[in-house]
């Protein structure tokens, strides 16, 4: 009789036990997706060429133009309050350009003067790590965290008369994120989010308005805008005033 019991008790603590797991279990989100964005930049900068320089103009000098390059992230969304969720996100902004200089310049100590013909490339390729916390996630969803940037950046000039002069940086920088949306209706999320530091005169920031819907068949797609804002005040050398921005349309998978 009290084997019987026993075998009762276990049967019931090891049912509890896998009942508790599938539980947590359907709490558990993987989320990963991808697509193309269509960034214009705008703006201006100047590097190690003293605070009384000309700016260089990404349009009328650089003669950047509208680019379209991928994205992809990998989201993973553990059900244990304490412990925050991951979010890993490559962006590729890489733009060129060619054509005349419109004023006489400075870039890395080498003088342009107007009307030469350069070509130009400039590199801001990011991955960004984020770990956040989401305390409200039905009608109403809100996230906030962190997010570590890192910058693989390259500017380079080239010119017959003058040659090439370019540089390089890599550089994390910490970031505060948030996160805002609604849905009106199952598998509909509409959200704006954000991920900005301000420091010493400079701000950068990282901006998403979207609109995604995820079927039933884990497949979801999604759409919005996106901005960068890069207002630096003498970061290793760097002043500028630099945008990038465009719509953008991806695909993601959810689980």
């Amino acid at each position: 009789m009290k084997r019987h019991h026993l075998s009762i008790a276990l049967f019931a603590g090891l049912s509890l036990s896998v009942a508790s797991f599938t539980a947590q279990a359907d709490l558990i989100g993987l989320q990963i997706g991808g697509g193309g964005w269509k960034h214009d930049p705008s703006g201006n900068f100047r590097y190690n060429s003293g605070s009384s320089s000309v700016s260089i103009d990404l349009d009328s000098d650089l003669h950047l133009a509208t680019q379209t390059q991928g994205y992809f992230y990998i989201n993973f969304e553990n059900p244990i309050p304490l412990l925050p969720n991951v979010r890993l996100m490559s962006t590729k902004l890489e733009n060129s350009g060619s054509g005349q200089i419109s004023q006489t310049f400075t870039f890395n100590n080498q003088t342009y003067t107007a009307s030469t013909s350069v070509t130009s490339v400039l590199n801001l390729n990011q991955t960004d790590l984020t770990l956040y916390w989401e305390p409200l996630d039905n009608i109403v969803s809100f996230d906030f965290g962190l997010t570590l940037k890192k910058f693989s950046g390259e500017a380079t000039l080239v010119s017959t008369a003058l040659g090439t002069s370019s540089t390089t940086f890599s550089q994390v920088i910490p970031m505060g994120y948030l996160m805002l949306g609604v849905s009106p209706m199952p598998g509909l999320l509409i959200s704006a989010e954000t991920n900005i530091i301000k420091y010493s005169g400079s701000t950068i920031s990282d901006f998403t308005a979207k609109v995604s819907y995820t079927t039933d068949y884990f497949l979801g797609i999604e759409a919005g805008y996106r901005k960068q804002v890069y207002k630096l005040d003498n970061v290793s050398g760097v002043f500028s005033d630099m945008r990038f921005s465009g719509p953008f349309l991806g695909a993601y998978l959810k689980f």
